[in-house]
């Protein structure tokens, strides 16, 4: 399997043999295929998000819980993919909204990776051409539980669990959009977004493993990973293994779920 994450000269050796999927979406409630409309990579297909990438939501299961396998083929199919495509998925915020759509391949043994840096680095002519694609087969897959965590096993200690949301709502200072404030009781803040430097791109490998070692992720580590809706909690995981740590496992409910609940919920550093 190609490694997680791919550079620009990689694509461009590449042009041809892979799809390119656009995969923008902004919490603001700005409208990722307006985005992908007004200007993506030259043939890149558009993949939404809310209707490709998660399921219907609920405070039971979450903003983003995993969409029904069949439903996802389906998404996969319209735009394109197959079973044996490889997938290359940008967006322009250093890829933490792509992750979701390069976790799932991944996870059920597709080829896709993220393209580092995405729309931030990208010297080329971006086009507003939105042909649609023939569609594809691609085979529906369930989703493998030893990739995924319950909201049971984040009370484990024998976890690492991540929390891939920025500062301020791992300590609670603020919540914009979900019930409570917090985190989960004996999480570790590692926000995604500081995996990438200015320009979008993943920092080095050493410094990524320097940033998971200070939250004790080392490799063989059992890590779990959530964020507020499950999206960029796949950040984290995309970097670890790219950082040659190990796979991890995605808790798709995350705090949206687990702040629905009666559980504590913690605050501060």
């Amino acid at each position: 399997m190609i490694d997680p994450v791919v550079d620009q000269d990689w694509l461009r050796a590449h042009t041809g043999d892979v799809i390119i999927a656009d995969v923008r979406w902004y919490l603001d409630g700005r409208s990722g295929r307006d985005a992908y409309e007004k200007g993506h990579l030259p043939g890149a297909v558009f993949i939404d998000l809310d209707t490709a990438l998660a399921g219907p939501a609920s405070p039971a299961e979450g903003r983003h819980p995993l969409p029904d396998p069949e439903v996802f083929a389906a998404g996969m199919s319209a735009a394109g993919i197959g079973d044996a495509s490889t997938v290359v998925a940008y967006d322009d915020a250093g890829g933490v909204i792509a992750a979701r759509l390069i976790w799932l391949l991944r996870a059920i043994g597709r080829e896709a990776a993220l393209l580092d840096g995405g729309l931030l680095t990208y010297g080329g002519e971006l086009t507003s051409d939105s042909t649609p694609p023939p569609p594809a087969v691609f085979s529906p897959s369930g989703w493998p539980a030893e990739r995924l965590a319950t909201l049971a096993d984040t009370a484990d200690g024998g976890h690492v669990v991540l929390d891939a949301r920025e500062a301020p709502r791992f300590r609670g200072d603020t919540e914009p959009v979900d019930p409570r404030a917090g985190h989960i009781p004996g999480a570790r803040s590692l926000p995604c977004r500081e995996n990438v430097a200015g320009d979008g791109r993943f920092r080095p490998v050493a410094e990524l493993r320097e940033r998971f070692a200070a939250v004790g992720v080392t490799e063989g580590a059992d890590v779990i990973s959530y964020c507020g809706s499950g999206v960029t909690a796949c950040h984290n995981l995309i970097a670890m293994e790219h950082a040659g740590l190990g796979e991890g496992r995605l808790y798709p409910g995350s705090w949206s779920q687990y702040s629905a609940t009666d559980r504590p919920a913690a605050t501060g550093d």
